[in-house]
Order: C-alpha cells, then structure tokens, then sequence
C-alpha cells in the first residue's frame, strides 16, 4: 500500500510540525546528544559497574562486565490491585530467560505506581488519579536514570500508567523501546447489563448485592476491564503510534499466541539494541505518529482521557498539539467501530472481528494515516495492516519458556472483518466523524463525546444547576430535586482544585434522567473519561473554576446552550451583567486526608486540560 494521505490530513500535521518546529529541534537536539556523550556505562567506574552487575547470576554478571550483548532495561508497573496488570508478576524473569538465550541480558530497572480508578471512583483517591501519570513518569526516569541499559520494556496497560511511561521513557529516546501488554480479561457480563443494573440500582429497583453481583461478573478476572475506555484506549493508541507489536493488544493474558508475542517482543526490542540502537523511541514518536494516534481515538471511539494525556505525551517529544487539532481531525476522520461504551460490543468481540488490523487497513486505504513512519518494527506500517500469523515451524525441543512458542509474521493484508456491527469499511462508516468535538464560547473551551450521544440529544437549552461536588448531585438526584429539564454545572472539579476526578458515578443517574425524558446534560472543569455514554457531557473546561474561568460565575437558573453538533458552548446572560459577576469559592474540598496533603505543588503547577494537565 503505497503513503498516500489525504491532504487535510497532511496540512494538520504540517500545522503540527510548523507548531513544533522549535520545542521538537530542542527534544531530538537532547537525544542526539544523549546517544553521544551519555551512551549506557560510558564513564563508569568499577564501582558502578560491580554494583550493576552485585545482584544479577554468574552468566549474566559476565557478560553485562564484557558488554557481550545488550542489557534490557524492565520498567514495570505490576501490582495485585489491577486485574490488568496481575500477569506481569512473572514476566521479568520470563524476559531474563529468553535475553540469555539471545545473547543479552534483562533487568528490572525499576516498578512504577500503578493505581485502579475503578477502586477509587467516586473515593478521595481518585483526586490522585491524574496526578499519578506524572509520578509514573518521573518514577520511570528514575528508574532507567542507572543509564546501563541499552534498550526498554515497558510493562503497563491501565489508564495513567501507560501515558505516564511513554512521558518518562521518551526522555530516554536515544534507546530503542518496547511496550508490552498483557491483554483483556474474558468476557464476563455484558457491558449492557452492567449499565443495566447500576441504572436500576441507582432508581432503587436493584438491591445492593444484586449490584455488587453483576460487577463482580463484569470484572471477574485477569486482564483489562473489557469495554473500550482508557486502558484499552492505551493499547489502540501504542499500536497505532508504533510502540509495540501489531494487533498485540488485545489477545488474552495466558496461552500460545499471548506467549508468542510476548517472544517476538523480546527478540524485536534484542534485534534493536543488538543493531546500535534502531528503532528508538525518539524517531518513532513524531509528528506524524501522533496524528496517527489521534486518528485512531476518533475513528475507533476511544476514550476522551486522551484528550489530555496525548497532548502531554506529545510534548515530552517536542510536538505542540491542542484541541483545534484534534476536533479537526474529527471532521475528517469517520467512526469505524462499535464498541461499547460506544456499541454493544466489547474489546474481545472487537479483536475477534478484525480488531486494530482491520481498523488501522482501512484507516491507510482511506488516506487518513501516515504510512512513511518508524516503528518498532522498523521502517513503515505495513505489519500493522496485517492480520499476525502464528508459524507451524516445529519449535526446537531445547527452547524453553517464550522462546518455545510458536513465531509470529505479518503477511496477509486485514482486508476482511468477520462483523460489520462492530467494524465497519470505510466507505460505510457509523459515522461521518470521529465523535471528539471542541465545544467553544462564553464558558470557554472543552471537549465532547458524542459517539455513544443519539443526535437528538446533541443540542438542548436549559437552565443550570450548579453544584460544587458528586455528593451534592447524588443527594438532590435522591430527595426528587431533579425531575425536569437542566444542565448540570459541576465545578471546581479541575486539576488545580482536586486534581480532576472522574465523575462517574454521575453517570447512571444522568441516564436515569435521559431514560426518564427529561432533557439533561453535564457541564464541568472535570472529567468522565472512557467510560463517557449517552448523556451529552462537556468535559475538561478550561479555564477551570480554580482559575476564576466563567463557569466559576454560573448561578442557578441561568440559560446554558449545548450545541455539539455545531460545537457551541454559551451561558445567555447578558454580558455586562455576566462579567459583574463575582466568581464562587470552593469551600467543600480538603486536601488533608489520605495523601492528597502531598500533592499541594502538582495542583499548584500543574497546567490547564487543554495543556495536558501536566507538571513537566
């Protein structure tokens, strides 16, 4: 397939580069410079060197002192607590064992925090839930900062942890790098009838254990939760950026094909750092990769999280991208997949349909992705538009571990999709647009989901209710306060206030409402993430009402028009009146209780949304 791309498409992205001509010259002037006078282990001591090597065998210790080979760097965010992450627990020493037998050598350079926003929704945890993507990142500098790897594994698949080691690992990006998932857990009940029963539940036609029963079959194993919000969002974006192997993302945690990538990744990231460093991180993530990535969050519905963590992983590589490039693009690329909480589908129905092979085939024949670009692959996307092929090769009977699965290749172009429910071709698309729009005017900007919204429900004039915390919503929703038409104003709900929380346990309440008839909508400086469903909601306004942005100066009562189908946002006060307004204060929110005390400079520091909500 040749690297014809649309030309709206390629003027966004030259947009882009001219944007970022000066902060990306200054990233790759750094990694240049860090390849030549930082190389691993140049200008260490003996010292250095024996405390690299105190802890590792007897084979491994001689061959990292004698530089027989590379030694990989493993940055892993495992723990107990996420179902996604629970099968890294014995990667590492699968990854060892199957270095050895290449030549190389593998360490645990260091483990991330990693954090489930599904334990903490609606818990003061959750205003951690953000900020833990730039510890992750500065958790992974310190990790590789021992500077005696000549390549990178990152293992991590959830929400922040995945934006948080691509920030951190691209200050290395003199190195090659690889990402390795784990995949999704097997599908439990259906995301429909989970939704099903938190909306019964919330109108009170559910008990408490029939709740706590159907969570507990939705997420009922290993792996990633499988409906298509940010961690499975991850995946599709690592795939569509290069950083790890085609259509890896979604195959099951345990058995031969999960095995047989995990092998290829290792022997792929070997083969790069064996080759003096190809493939590294600073080449594959550019421009055109990122454009790449935001095409595949409009054309697959993903998660509107990323409308913050690609800006922020962008510019660790020097690229400047905001929300007009994204809306944009939105225009021009079309809805291809079905996927709940966009479809009925989930992630396992969506990868056994043709899943990213299928999507990104259809994505390069339409023109809207760029082909000319490096991965970790190498040179160009042509694995990625295959579907992978496990080998019939006998396997030597003296491999052992990963090194005995079965190889991979990519071959056969993904031309044929097994269910048009979930992924369509591109000359029939769901729907013309991607589904992330930039809602603008006199409240200021944000960002809406509008791929899962019916387009009767994409407008609606109503007058506010403002409320400053979940907690308030949930007890007027209870006493009966919200039986008629509105917006909900939710604010002081931002990075600066409380580090912005998810807000879904707004979610089965507003669609109660939807359900009911009323016209609703959601209004916020927070947000409602992959999960966001079928009540229009503008999210991540900026400015936020920390920053004294109007929504700080909405009272109840006032006009509020929602147009997502024209991307407006307006309060209808007058305007001298509006901006005599004083601004409200948050009185509600402390900061004093499990560990939020700690993180008083990140809500001081941290930028706006539309910025990336980031420290760095």
């Amino acid at each position: 397939m040749g690297n014809s791309v649309q030309q709206s498409i390629q003027e966004i992205t030259e947009r882009i580069i001219a944007n970022s001509k000066a902060s990306r010259a200054d990233y790759l002037a750094r990694m240049q410079e860090q390849a030549e006078q930082h190389p691993p282990t140049k200008g260490f001591s003996c010292g250095n060197l024996a405390h690299t090597v105190a802890a590792v065998n007897k084979d491994d210790k001689a061959n990292i002192l004698q530089s027989n080979g590379p030694n990989i760097g493993i940055v892993s965010a495992f723990n107990d607590m996420l179902s996604a992450h629970k099968p890294y627990e014995d990667y590492p020493p699968k990854i060892r064992d199957l270095c050895r037998q290449l030549g190389g050598t593998a360490q645990v350079a260091g483990m991330v925090p990693a954090m489930c926003d599904g334990v903490t929704q609606g818990q003061i945890g959750m205003r951690l839930s953000l900020f833990s993507r730039d510890v992750i990142a500065m958790a992974t500098a310190v990790s590789l900062s021992h500077n005696a790897y000549q390549g990178i594994m990152c293992l991590g698949i959830c929400d922040k942890i995945v934006p948080g080691l691509v920030i951190g690992a691209l200050q290395f990006g003199h190195l090659p790098v690889m990402f390795l998932p784990a995949g999704p857990m097997s599908t439990g009940q259906s995301n429909k009838d989970k939704a099903r029963v938190r909306q019964a539940y919330a109108r009170g036609d559910a008990s408490y254990d029939d709740l706590l029963e159907s969570e507990c079959k939705s997420y009922h194993g290993e792996g990633t939760c499988t409906f298509y919000g940010t961690a499975n969002s991850n995946q599709m974006l690592l795939e569509m950026m290069g950083l790890q192997l085609p259509s890896s993302s979604f195959v099951h945690p345990y058995g031969i094909e999960r095995e047989s990538f995990n092998a290829k990744a290792v022997k792929q990231i070997m083969a790069s750092a064996k080759a003096g460093g190809q493939n590294t991180m600073a080449e594959i993530v550019s421009e055109k990769s990122i454009v790449n990535a935001l095409v595949g969050l409009l054309a697959t519905g993903g998660s509107t999280n990323h409308a913050i963590h690609l800006v922020a992983m962008a510019k660790a590589a020097g690229i400047v991208i905001d929300w007009q490039d994204l809306s944009d693009l939105s225009d021009i690329v079309p809805l291809l997949c079905r996927i709940y909480p966009n479809g009925a589908a989930d992630v396992n129905a969506f990868h056994e349909a043709g899943g990213m092979a299928f999507v990104m085939h259809e994505l390069a024949r339409g023109g809207l992705l760029h082909l000319d670009v490096k991965t970790v692959m190498g040179d160009g996307l042509d694995a990625y538009l295959c579907q992978p092929e496990l080998s019939n090769d006998e396997i030597l009977t003296t491999a052992t571990g990963w090194a005995s699965a079965p190889d991979i290749t990519w071959q056969k172009p993904a031309a044929e999709c097994s269910d048009s429910d979930i992924i369509s071709h591109i000359e029939q698309p769901f729907n013309a647009k991607g589904g992330l729009m930039l809602l603008k005017g006199n409240l200021g900007r944000s960002i809406i989901k509008t791929s899962a919204v019916s387009a009767a429900h994409q407008v609606i004039t109503a007058p506010a209710k403002v409320f400053h915390h979940q907690g308030d919503f949930i007890t007027a929703y209870n006493e009966g306060k919200l039986n008629e038409d509105f917006i909900a104003v939710l604010r002081f709900q931002g990075p600066k206030t409380v580090g912005m929380p998810e807000l879904h346990q707004l979610t089965p309440l507003l669609g109660n409402l939807l359900d009911a008839g009323r016209k609703v909508a959601l209004i916020t400086d927070g947000r409602m993430s992959g999960a966001s469903g079928k009540v229009p909601a503008a999210i991540h306004l900026v400015p936020e009402a920390a920053d004294n942005g109007p929504i700080a100066k909405v009272q109840d009562g006032d006009v509020i028009h929602l147009d997502a189908l024209n991307g407006v946002l307006e309060v209808q006060v007058n305007d001298a009146e509006f901006a005599a307004r004083q601004v409200a204060v948050d009185n509600h929110n402390q900061h004093n209780v499990l560990g939020t005390e700690l993180f008083k400079m990140f809500r001081a520091q941290c930028s706006n949304a539309e910025q990336g909500a980031t420290v760095f």
